[in-house]
């Protein structure tokens, strides 16, 4: 029997490691929040500086802190990363020399996901990055023969949890245990922070072959800051929202897009007709497809989430009584609750129900009581003996339910109990803000229950022997996702760029996407902004053609922009050209149907309708006019980490970057600061919280000149 070695000193926890996995390290550790930095930073430094020794890593979406330039980003990064993150928040080091001069020839690190962007110039981390479906990791990480895994757990009493992070370490396990090759030293280091998530991420104590009590003084867990959304994406989650329907199944992502929806989701259930008129008059065409495949009433069943990712949008809907379906892991039961022959609260003839379904028999067997316990439907206690159900009470019933006084009176038991073991949400992995964190940590009773962290294979795929029960549980499904880019024809670009370079990774949103074409009623939802702005020029994000693509055009489906919802599941080409051509922003649409027609695949004598050059800015703040005069399209619907002046600050900075991304765009600005003169009043606030109040050189001058034309041009935060 294997027991778990507790330590609670750093270097001791590094010393047993290098004892028992030698001096070539091959490990795995989790994506985002659940790798243990600290472990990770000491092994990483032994392994630096002895030559003799080598590690390769096999993780994801290694999380840094932003690390800006200097100038103006950098003056508004300092303190508010040191108030946001923590001062002593341990960097990853191999992070930083990645930054830096590079990694030590014997060490090497492979990713499948990387932070968005945030690695495209540095050919190092380009080259090793690893294009791996997310479910597809176990399996292949366990062909490369990991001998170190690594994870930041939380514990409760004699329990651990898996927490942010059920992702892949159980499949990983098993998989190398199937394959006959020896289990790898499971190291988990405990987070004091860190939220204890239940049911399929609980483990027992001595799970781990090393457990680290403490890694050092408590530090705060990665959070990300709350962005900011502007009129194009709420107009856009406005869209997604009226897709959705009740009694479904939710899945998002991450982002402002996704903010968005989640924004529009709350005002359709708080205030449905002011919702309602907005989505009208967003959506002026496409009153149909809203009634077929998603819906304009407030949600009455509620929503069960089944997603990849775990963030604050799941907080607030379940907060506001949305995210209230609860699912079973039994296929019986669960057809039985969706045909509606039984009910979550038990009614007077449920116990008929249950007869009638098959789920329990006359007489009563000791499965059907160990069935009826474990959904709650008799009182704990309750037990089966020679043909008498015996209850705590002392109560003694006859389990022929033939019998109606028998029947009766175990009815009357079972009316009015409540079903245990529902979950209103899965997910595989959790990252948002801190504001998130404490939520899960505080989470009690029905909420905590309800709440399943789980193995990505369960939560991305239709496999493993689950087919039917997943098919059961995630009727009306609405797959949400984000792309960048969008052809014509019906690829979305996601994950990377045409010249090679990854922007992010394909993560789940293939698994997704095929899963909305495999259930019965699902429906995939590629949401994308109609414009990009790439070094100050604007551009379309509807192409003609890419050299990249992450989703295939064979599985198009629902695409939405700011202007629309395209359906082009199962159309022909020149359709789906149409569909995706209404919803394209204006000012590009003639170069885009033009290169339609050139290929051959949009009619020669096509006429763009009127209505569709109606597709700019203006029309979106028309429709949405009514809601920001009522104060509910706030830019930071959530809350920010940013206090007002900085909020200003955030809106005013990113404007400066888009009108200087180009040379020219440098000039004016500079030439304005030479010709502005020195700053006024209205802008105190701002220029003392950047530390320009009294610049002491030339290029700070500048600077305090150039930030406040930009205070004063930009219109705030969410434009």
């Amino acid at each position: 029997m294997r027991h778990s070695e507790v330590v609670d000193d750093l270097e001791q926890a590094v010393a047993l490691i290098f004892a028992r996995c030698g001096a070539d390290l091959r490990a795995a550790a989790p994506l985002g929040l659940g790798k243990p930095n600290r472990l990770l930073n000491a092994v990483y430094r032994q392994v630096k500086a002895d030559p003799q020794r080598s590690m390769t890593l096999y993780t994801a979406l290694s999380l840094a802190r932003p690390s800006p330039p200097p100038g103006l980003a950098a003056r508004f990064a300092g303190p508010f990363i040191e108030r946001h993150f923590g001062a002593d928040y341990p960097d990853l080091e191999y992070v930083n020399d990645l930054k830096g001069p590079g990694l030590p020839p014997n060490v090497r690190i492979h990713e499948f996901y990387l932070q968005s962007g945030a690695w495209l110039a540095n050919a190092a981390v380009q080259r090793n990055y690893a294009s791996i479906n997310y479910t597809h990791v176990a399996r292949d990480l366990a062909e490369r023969g990991i001998n170190l895994l690594l994870q930041l757990v939380a514990r409760r009493g004699d329990r651990l949890s898996l927490a942010c992070n059920a992702d892949v370490t159980l499949d990983l396990l098993e998989r190398i245990e199937a394959a006959g090759q020896p289990r790898p030293l499971v190291v988990f280091v405990v987070h004091p922070q860190m939220p204890f998530i239940g049911h399929d991420a609980e483990l027992p104590l001595d799970f781990p072959d090393l457990l680290l009590s403490s890694d050092g003084p408590e530090y705060r867990l990665f959070a990300l800051p709350r962005g900011a959304v502007d009129p194009a994406e709420f107009a856009l989650g406005f869209n997604a929202s009226a897709l959705v329907r009740d009694g479904g199944t939710l899945q998002i992502g991450i982002g402002a897009l996704s903010d968005a929806l989640v924004q529009a989701l709350l005002l359709r259930q708080r205030d449905n007709p002011a919702w309602a008129n907005a989505v009208a008059a967003l959506n002026p065409e496409h009153g149909a497809l809203i009634d077929a495949v998603g819906g304009r009433a407030s949600f009455a069943k509620g929503l069960y989430g089944a997603s990849e990712l775990v963030m604050d949008g799941f907080m607030h809907l379940r907060r506001a009584g949305i995210l209230r379906r609860r699912v079973f892991d039994d296929l019986a039961l669960q057809r039985a609750l969706n045909d509606g022959l039984v009910a979550e609260v038990c009614a007077p003839d449920t116990l008929d129900r249950l007869l009638e379904a098959g789920l329990i028999d006359s007489p009563l067997t000791r499965p059907n009581l160990d069935w009826l316990l474990r959904f709650g439907l008799v009182p704990e206690g309750t037990q089966l003996h020679d043909g008498q159900l015996r209850f705590a009470d002392g109560a003694v019933l006859e389990s022929d339910l033939a019998d109606g006084a028998n029947r009766r009176q175990l009815a009357q038991r079972i009316v009015g109990r409540t079903l245990r073991g529902g979950r209103w949400l899965h997910g595989a992995f959790f990252l948002g803000s801190h504001a998130l964190y404490d939520w899960l940590r505080g989470l009690e009773g029905d909420d905590f229950e309800g709440l399943s962290m789980t193995r990505v294979s369960d939560i991305n795929e239709l496999y493993g022997g689950r087919e039917a029960l997943d098919v059961a549980q995630r009727h009306g499904a609405r797959f949400f996702n984000t792309c960048m880019m969008h052809t014509l024809l019906g690829a979305a670009i996601s994950d990377g760029l045409e010249d090679g370079r990854v922007v992010s990774g394909v993560g789940g949103q293939y698994n997704f996407v095929a899963m909305a074409h495999a259930l019965p009623d699902a429906r995939s939802v590629l949401m994308l902004r109609a414009t990009r702005e790439v070094k100050g020029e604007l551009s379309s994000s509807i192409l003609w053609h890419y050299g990249h693509c992450t989703i295939p055009r064979h599985l198009r489906d629902l695409v939405v922009t700011e202007y629309g919802i395209a359906d082009l599941r199962g159309q022909h080409d020149e359709a789906v050209i149409e569909r995706l051509l209404a919803i394209s922003d204006a000012r590009f649409i003639d170069a885009l149907a033009a290169q339609a027609k050139s290929a051959g695949k949009l009619r020669a004598d096509f006429v763009l309708p009127d209505a569709w050059r109606g597709n700019q800015p203006q029309r979106l703040i028309a429709a949405l006019g009514p809601l920001k005069a009522r104060g509910a399209l706030d830019p930071y619907p959530f809350g920010s980490e940013f206090d007002a002046t900085e909020q200003r600050l955030v809106g005013a900075l990113t404007q400066l970057k888009e009108s200087t991304a180009r040379p020219a765009g440098k000039a004016r600005a500079l030439v304005a600061g030479i010709l502005r003169g020195a700053p006024g009043t209205d802008v105190e606030a701002e220029l003392a919280r950047m530390q320009l109040s009294r610049p002491a050189q030339w290029r700070d001058t500048m600077q305090a000149r150039i930030l406040s034309a930009a205070l004063r041009q930009s219109p705030g935060p969410c434009g």
